[in-house]
């Protein structure tokens, strides 16, 4: 199965992105004459696997290597450095052109900054008087379709570096991705942003579209409707909640990485048990995995039961009773889902080994026990617990952070025990962490009063009697609470930002609406009455789509949620998801990471 996903059936042409920067690539390198070793960032690898594979790179007759501190050790006398502009990256490469120096190798370099050239790092290869031995370039890769509704602009640490850091380098990078998808798609008519990032992100995005603007001769209806910028610091509740659908759950326990998960081949029940590891794409090429992966867990496991019963039954009728050409040709056909079924069904045993805990069963109790928030001792004295018997760290803060998020912070008191005792728990070395999830307002001592229930119970967050099997809400995600974030996008596709005002004054950061171009006299539409004006369909007859951009990550489960939402009648929009980097509450809470050793 493909490990680059199928894009056929994306309600956006996400095809015509990927061969752009197919054709990108292949030219840098081809213009590059002769053999040649391709030096890349490791953090980069990632992206690029889902742009070209491997095999076509080697193809071109180009030997790989990952960049590290290590010299490049290879026989090629042309290296080739992919990095994304990080001085790190800088320190490794004048070393390595010192050592081929010094041992006398005659290279010639060439030094390709993804997405964009940086001033700083090239000053640091000025004075590391390499700069001048360099041919150096840039590969605009400003983003990467993960898979049929999901562009990923592969920022790794965007919360961290705008919230702690004050670094805005990433919001110029998200604006430029989305103005360079206007020049293929139209001008977006209608933009809604909500959190401070965001609206910066708007800011910048019209700006450049008064320098470089998008062409609106053509006044052909713009096939992307509506642009919602979603601040991930506007919704830190989210992220830090157990996902509890298939593909998050895959992610909360094995991690998948662009669009694949890393596993011992005995899970999957290959034979050789000498700890071989195996990759395992899950994307929507995978016909079963796109049926099951928004499905919350429980149901999952219920439906390749089904499926399995089914297939026995038909194999039983096709053992003893005579069957017809045509019958035995359906036979065949359910047998080439096969590999797919036994795949899942590996991996659905895999993750139960986890859900069935009672470690983790407990933990989803409190997560809910902290969103309903009318227990403050009770979680109080469940996180002191969790540190006194040193449970991992990042467990802890995670579970920390939700508390501190929905209190609006600790009492000074509290706050300092609590700060103390995961000191004195897990080390001094932390404190700078600490300092990070404070400045970031995640874990802070509390000066106002929380306004939490009020938003838990304006946007409903809350849902009881949630039936995960039949569900009609997009609280059955995580099993009961409904993502405010995605509550968010629902208000505003349904009906723009206005009718929820006092609402959105009660979350973090500015919220900002327009019109751009020269739609202003186009209806606001209006999902609720189910419109089905000229703006609610492309030209050919598809549907309006509605593209989402989480600046600072989004989690699997709120990806299901909107496809949740997309799917229900009445709803007369497609949704695609942009955004800075898939997140869960362990990669979230790591970026704030930092230890003083």
């Amino acid at each position: 199965m493909a490990q680059i996903p199928n894009l056929d059936n994306a309600p956006l042409n996400l095809k015509s992105i990927r061969e752009q920067s197919q054709r990108d690539l292949v030219n840098i390198l081809k213009n590059i004459r002769g053999k040649k070793c391709l030096v890349i960032d490791p953090k980069l690898s990632g992206s690029l696997s889902l742009i070209v594979p491997t095999s076509t790179l080697k193809e071109y007759g180009i030997e790989l290597r990952l960049l590290s501190a290590e010299p490049v050790q290879t026989d090629c006398a042309k290296v080739v450095y992919f990095v994304g502009p990080q001085f790190i990256s800088m320190r490794f490469i004048s070393s390595h052109v010192h050592d081929d120096a010094s041992k006398g190798l005659q290279r010639e370099y060439f030094l390709y900054f993804v997405p964009r050239r940086s001033v700083a790092c090239e000053k640091i290869l000025e004075d590391e008087k390499v700069h001048n031995l360099m041919t150096i370039g840039e590969y605009p890769l400003y983003m990467v379709p993960l898979d049929e509704d999901v562009l990923s602009f592969e920022l790794d640490l965007s919360p961290k570096e705008w919230q702690v850091d004050g670094d805005a380098s990433s919001l110029w990078h998200i604006a430029k991705a989305i103005h360079k998808l206007e020049f293929t798609f139209g001008l977006i008519p209608n933009v809604r942003a909500k959190g401070k990032a965001s609206v910066r992100v708007a800011e910048i995005l019209n700006r450049m579209q008064t320098e470089e603007p998008v062409s609106l001769s053509d006044m052909n209806i713009p096939e992307i409707n509506t642009l919602v910028l979603i601040d991930r610091e506007v919704d830190m509740v989210t992220p830090m909640c157990s996902q509890l659908t298939y593909e998050g759950l895959v992610d909360e326990f094995l991690r998948i990485n662009n669009g694949s998960v890393e596993l011992d081949a005995s899970i999957m029940g290959a034979q050789q048990q000498d700890g071989k590891k195996m990759k395992v794409p899950l994307n929507s090429s995978d016909k079963l995995f796109k049926e099951i992966r928004d499905l919350n867990f429980e149901v999952v496991v219920q439906v390749l039961r089904q499926k399995a019963t089914s297939m026995k039954q038909d194999y039983t009728e096709v053992t003893t009773m005579s069957q017809t050409v045509s019958e035995l040709k359906d036979f065949v056909k359910k047998l080439n889902s096969l590999p797919e079924m036994t795949r899942h069904i590996n991996l659905a045993q895999h993750l139960s080994t986890f859900t069935s805990k009672p470690s983790f069963l407990g933990q989803l109790d409190m997560e809910h026990t902290i969103i309903e928030a009318q227990s403050y001792d009770i979680c109080f004295e469940y996180i002191e617990e969790m540190i006194h018997k040193q449970e991992p760290l990042n467990k802890v803060l995670r579970l920390l952070i939700l508390f501190s998020v929905t209190n609006s912070g600790l009492p000074k008191k509290q706050f300092d025990y609590l700060r103390r005792e995961l000191l004195h728990s897990y080390g001094f070395e932390h404190m700078a962490t600490l300092n990070n999830l404070e400045k970031a307002g995640l874990f802070k001592k509390q000066e106002t009063k929380s306004n939490w229930q009020l938003v838990k119970r304006a946007l409903q967050l809350v849902v009881e009697d949630t039936d995960t099997a039949n569900p009609n809400d997009i609280s059955y995600v995580f099993s009961g609470y409904a993502p405010l974030s995605i509550r968010l996008v629902q208000n505003a596709i349904r009906s723009g930002w206005r009718p929820m005002e006092e609402i959105l004054k009660l979350l973090p950061g500015p919220h900002y609406e327009t019109k751009r171009g020269g739609f202003s006299s186009s209806p606001s539409f209006d999902m609720s009455q189910g419109l089905s004006s000229s703006i609610d369909k492309v030209g050919d007859g598809r549907r309006s789509l509605v593209l989402v951009v989480f600046v600072g990550g989004v989690t699997f489960a709120e990806i299901s949620a909107l496809r949740f939402l997309s799917a229900q009648e009445g709803m007369a929009y497609d949704v695609i998801v942009g955004t800075t980097k898939i997140i869960s509450g362990n990669s979230l809470a790591e970026t704030f990471s930092e230890n003083l050793g």
